[in-house]
């Protein structure tokens, strides 16, 4: 599978769960806050490693 792709498709799996967190957040209670931080975390670093394929002075291309 193209890693694009599946970058593309991981970040879409992470949207799906910010819409679940925020539809449950008042069962989740406190967990709401640090579960946001975690999430915003992994779709950052997802497009991070997702612009750094893209970089033209990368040598792996």
């Amino acid at each position: 599978m193209n890693t694009n792709l599946t970058l593309i498709l991981t970040v879409l799996l992470a949207l799906g769960g910010a819409f679940a967190l925020f539809h449950f957040k008042s069962a989740l209670g406190l967990l709401v806050l640090p579960l946001f931080i975690l999430l915003v975390l992994f779709v950052t670093l997802r497009l991070y490693r997702l612009m750094e394929k893209d970089d033209p002075q990368d040598p792996k291309g």
